[in-house]
């Protein structure tokens, strides 16, 4: 191990300016490998403002961590979004003044896969983290445009015709992603699932290897306030992060609610958009049980949601590539009731036959949801799940195989 290395961190979103689960992985880790010492890190995004010219770069920093944004302006081309010139001209002049030990690649949809050839020009070490299956998918996540999982494994990109808009362009970004994905010196995933997929669909066959995704922890004091709440209000309380839509199983979950004959129980939906937009006009007052809307809550502000539930309803309805809710929701002793998606289900509490498939009615989820009330109380003891800092120390292990 080093005694000191600078990290290039690119994601199309860091702090200050963060959203989604990709997001919140690249940012805890990056400041857990800060504290953990050695490591010195920059990072590289994405804002889109009108007021500034385009491809102007500002600099930032919070938790110690300077981000250098590259401004893209609007109404950029389809090829634009995997492989944007003028972008990876930018993170390349920053490679020459910055000049970091090595590379670590995040999601990169808008700033675009030229950044490794930029990279291997400068004999600057990568790794690939896939998220998600951007780079063998050209909708992002296999879901196809009537919202349905997509279900092709392994991928072929003749076998996309029906969802792509345009199959030689396509055609032309598959090829391109999978070239400029073999200068990658490592491909990390957060599953075997998106690892198996991926590799099998032609993407970097031979440099994949599985990072497990690390979660936050529950703070001092967060079992004394489940405890709390449970003894305060003994009535099975369920979570639900999802949002409304189809591909996460919401119309399932409502429609299994709608049939129970009970009414001893709570539901609580977070809002997890950023202009309380996913349930506005949803009205749950209709079913049985208390349900609420929860406000959409930050990393920090976690165990205050989590304290007030008993049971995690993750109903996707696509096959994901590993699900941080669920792990959140084990490290803090909650029950998890799912369906058979993907990379979520290798934390392996919940037996195969207790998964959902996907696509499956109601009548499968009312059964289990029936069965837990049935059995409540029924506490579950806490998951060893692990943490932000376990993910740093293993990513340090993978830096020092190629660097």
């Amino acid at each position: 191990m080093r005694d000191s290395r600078h990290l290039l961190l690119v994601n199309v979103f860091f702090a200050p300016f963060s959203y989604g689960g990709a997001t919140v992985v690249a940012e805890q880790v990056a400041q857990a490998l800060v504290r953990q010492g050695g490591t010195r890190i920059t990072a590289v995004s994405l804002i889109s403002r009108t007021d500034l010219a385009p491809y102007t770069v500002i600099r930032t920093e919070q938790s110690g961590i300077p981000n250098y944004l590259i401004n893209v302006p609007a109404g950029r081309g389809y090829a634009e979004i995997y492989d944007n010139p003028e972008v990876t001209a930018v993170v390349a002049r920053l490679m020459d003044q910055l000049t970091p030990d090595l590379m670590h690649v995040h999601c990169i949809q808008d700033i675009g896969a030229g950044i490794f050839q930029a990279a291997r020009d400068r004999a600057l070490p990568t790794i690939l983290s896939v998220h998600d299956f951007w780079w063998i998918c050209d909708r992002q996540f296999m879901i196809r445009v009537d919202q349905s999982y997509c279900a092709q494994s392994p991928v072929r990109i003749e076998n996309c015709r029906s969802c792509v808009e345009d199959f030689d362009a396509a055609k032309a970004r598959f090829d391109r992603l999978g070239h400029l994905g073999t200068l990658a010196d490592l491909v990390t995933y957060p599953s075997r699932f998106a690892r198996d997929l991926s590799e099998a669909s032609g993407f970097a066959p031979g440099k994949g290897v599985v990072w497990e995704n690390g979660v936050r922890l529950p703070g001092a004091g967060f079992f004394e306030a489940q405890a709390a709440r449970r003894k305060n209000d003994p009535r099975l309380s369920f979570g639900f992060v999802g949002g409304p839509s189809q591909i996460k199983g919401w119309p399932v979950i409502r429609r299994a609610f709608a049939s129970l004959t009970r009414e001893d129980f709570r539901g609580l939906a977070v809002e997890g958009s950023l202009d309380g937009s996913w349930w506005a006009g949803h009205d749950l007052s209709d079913l049985p049980g208390d349900w609420q809307i929860h406000p959409r809550f930050s990393q920090n502000e976690m165990d205050d949601f989590y304290a007030q539930i008993d049971v995690l309803l993750f109903m996707s309805q696509w096959k994901e590539t590993f699900g941080l809710a669920i792990r959140e929701a084990l490290a803090r002793g909650i029950r998890v009731i799912q369906t058979d998606s993907g990379g979520t289900t290798e934390h392996g509490t919940v037996p195969a036959e207790d998964l959902i498939p996907i696509g499956a009615g109601p009548d499968v989820l009312r059964r289990q949801l029936e069965a837990t009330l049935a059995t409540h109380p029924a506490p579950m003891a806490p998951h060893d799940v692990a943490s932000f800092d376990d993910q740093a120390r293993a990513f340090t292990g993978l830096m020092d195989q190629i660097n």
